[in-house]
């Protein structure tokens, strides 16, 4: 089996909707080898850019590609760096805002820096590591949101409405994460803890 039918055919393997740059298949080929067969996939329609470097073999509806999700996009984008989704948009996902971004914007350890996700910019925007606990998950989300809402906004509804979205278990995780937090913070998190104890 050539280079070339080595990389179709972990492609054909990808989930259709999965985001992926060229070096997953480095182990496979040269990396002229791999552009010279991703760019064949464009052209012949298999493959589409999702933005620069960045290619997924299009799920499909009957209305057409469904476009990958914007944090798939941005997970692939950043060769391996955590990733958390920006505390406007962590809040909107735990209902206490209604807000929509007017541009995806997540967190990173990385450095700053934007790219497009066809003529959509997508920023992944500079933080400190101590703000990005469990990133990924509903817990790094929980402690996005706490961050982007500052030591005076946090109240009780807050963790009420976050506890909602997560399981005991998760919740059970971000109470154990409370040392990673800011003072203000995880005693926000310690006061309503003990608030539902002793009602």
């Amino acid at each position: 089996m050539t280079s070339a039918e080595l990389i179709r055919q972990k492609i054909a393997e990808l989930p259709p909707g999965q985001p992926f740059t060229p070096s997953v298949f480095l182990s496979l080929a040269e990396r002229s080898t791999v552009d010279k067969t991703l760019a064949r996939m464009v052209h012949a329609g298999i493959l589409a850019r999702a933005a620069r470097g960045v290619f997924v073999r299009p799920r499909q509806s009957k209305f057409g590609a469904i476009p990958p999700e914007p944090l798939e996009v941005a997970l692939a984008k950043a060769h391996g760096e955590p990733i958390e989704v920006h505390g406007a948009e962590a809040l909107r996902r735990f209902g206490l805002s209604t807000q929509v971004p007017v541009r995806p914007v997540f967190y990173t350890t990385g450095r700053t820096r934007t790219f497009y996700i066809g003529k959509t910019p997508v920023r992944l925007q500079h933080v400190s590591p101590r703000k990005l606990v469990h990133p990924g998950t509903k817990i790094g989300m929980s402690i996005s949101a706490l961050w982007y809402l500052g030591k005076e906004q946090v109240t009780n509804e807050v963790f009420d409405a976050i506890r909602a979205r997560l399981s005991q278990e998760e919740f059970e995780v971000l109470k154990s994460v409370a040392p990673q937090m800011p003072s203000w913070m995880a005693n926000a998190l310690h006061r309503y803890v003990r608030g539902k104890l002793n009602a």
